[in-house]
């Protein structure tokens, strides 16, 4: 069990996709002026990658050695067709509003990555967390970012207005060097975090005199 806790943890802080591994960033910085779009996007991505490492773990014997990133490619391109059609089927306005980043999610180096370093040489039991540590890492920090450059360059949270009255937005952070001066605050927190979870170094002993 604490071994399996360690594998989720791994995403969300110590080796977020964005933040520690810097994988995935285009899409990330491209779709997170808005709350919505972070959120979407985050959770897009986790239930492909959840998805895909469940199918090519469970069939990681199976899959010739010679033929296996191909094969990757149409498990992933599959379950991104599933979730860009739910999105447009369900989710119009965010769909449209994220426009070619969902279908995109196919040549996701975080996706590509986990299936080929985690989800083919691991068990079903390992996956799980794996692929919700890292869906889930993505997703708060495409949220977090969001919700920055949302609030400071639009006045609104989800379209709500937040900003006090007479305080204009910066229009600066619903740009695109707004959003590479945001996600380096989160660098910066996310490597704060990070020594806050290491254990503390024990004391040298002292040697007899």
């Amino acid at each position: 069990m604490k071994r399996l806790t360690l594998i989720f943890t791994n995403g969300l802080v110590r080796e977020n996709p964005l933040l520690m591994l810097m994988i995935g960033l285009c899409s990330a910085l491209a779709v997170t002026t808005a709350v919505a779009n972070g959120v979407g996007m985050g959770l897009s991505m986790t239930f492909v990658l959840l998805m895909s490492e469940l199918v090519i773990s469970l069939f990681k014997k199976l899959i010739p050695e010679s033929i296996r990133i191909p094969v990757f490619i149409i498990v992933i391109a599959a379950f991104t067709t599933v979730i860009d059609y739910m999105l447009k089927a369900y989710f119009p306005d965010l769909s449209r509003a994220m426009g070619v980043f969902i279908p995109l999610i196919v040549v996701n180096c975080i996706i590509m990555g986990r299936v080929e370093s985690f989800a083919s040489k691991q068990s079903l039991i390992k996956v799980i967390p794996d692929a919700l540590g890292m869906g889930l890492g993505y997703t708060w920090v495409l949220t977090g970012i969001s919700a920055v450059r949302e609030i400071l360059g639009s006045g609104a949270l989800l379209g709500f207005p937040v900003l006090p009255e007479g305080l204009d937005p910066i229009l600066f952070f619903v740009m695109p060097p707004g959003g590479f001066f945001v996600f380096a605050l989160f660098i910066s927190l996310n490597l704060f975090i990070k020594g806050r979870l290491k254990t503390p170094v024990e004391a040298p002993k002292e040697e007899p005199v």
